[in-house]
């Protein structure tokens, strides 16, 4: 088998669909079906079961997902390790979502460049299921997400503990519907705030950054959800307040990676992203 055969069936098991996959990967249906039979024949095991809501896997594709992970994960591994730039003993991989990369990804590249000299970087931000696919993959080594779901052959490290909290820019503690802003804080959080506030379903303004918003509000006013570290020093100086009884919900970040032997240079990233996430949490 090829390394794409394997990349086919990772990709149709994950989105649940030739279709799907076929998209994802740029390449035709036929393409993808074709690969998967290819696959089924040289395992002599038909790996999933076709239908009209898509194709799930069988006992037998269940029992070889694990191996055809593993066979990308070897692969990218191998591909970085043969393209190392001089001077560079070994390589590292990682990917945060968009609201994680300053403070947390830029502090992680220059412990790693000061720490770790000899070892390359690459870094970019994605959406998180995106990443998820990547990490999945072998196309990163690791990822740094909010909530992130669980998968099979993947770890989620916990790194830092935070919570959301409803402020506002009146001194009552007020929320009012037609000055509240929503900020995108990941599927978790749209699932949560959905069931405390229907009634904020379609507010006036919509943000996906929280730094984005919360400057709109300092200076236009009104309600949203911001995390307790980034609006712990306005909150200090008097400049925003607490939301009297509006829950409160859980956003912890995480660093997720692959499941797999020992690898040293991941160890040394992994435990730069908890040095970083120690002096984030004070942020």
């Amino acid at each position: 088998m090829d390394i794409n055969q394997a990349r086919t069936f990772l990709e149709v098991a994950s989105c649940g669909s030739f279709i799907m996959a076929a998209e994802r990967m740029h390449v035709t249906q036929t393409a993808v079906s074709a690969r998967i039979r290819t696959l089924e024949q040289q395992l002599g095991r038909q790996l999933f079961v076709r239908n009209k809501a898509g194709a799930r896997l069988t006992p037998a594709g269940e029992r070889f997902m694990r191996h055809a992970a593993t066979m990308v994960q070897v692969w990218e591994r191998a591909r970085h390790q043969v393209a190392l730039p001089p001077g560079r003993e070994d390589g590292i991989s990682i990917g945060c979502e968009l609201s994680l990369w300053q403070p947390m990804l830029g502090e992680w590249l220059i412990g790693m460049n000061r720490d770790c000299p000899r070892i390359a970087l690459r870094a970019e931000v994605d959406s998180p299921a995106r990443l998820l696919d990547a990490v999945h993959d072998g196309s990163l080594d690791l990822a740094v997400l909010y909530n992130p779901p669980q998968r099979p052959g993947l770890v989620s490290e916990l790194l830092a503990e935070e919570k959301l909290v409803m402020l506002t820019t009146r001194p009552d503690g007020q929320m009012h519907a037609d000055a509240y802003v929503y900020v995108d804080w990941g599927p978790s959080f749209a699932a949560n705030h959905q069931a405390a506030f229907p009634e904020l379903s379609s507010p006036p303004v919509s943000i996906s950054l929280g730094p984005l918003a919360l400057m709109y509000l300092r200076e236009v006013g009104g309600a949203s959800y911001f995390r307790v570290g980034m609006a712990r020093p306005y909150l200090d100086a008097g400049q925003l307040f607490r939301v009297h009884g509006a829950p409160e919900f859980s956003h912890s970040a995480y660093a997720v990676y692959a499941a797999q032997r020992d690898n040293p240079t991941l160890d040394r990233a992994r435990a730069c992203l908890r040095a970083v996430a120690e002096r984030w949490k004070t942020m």
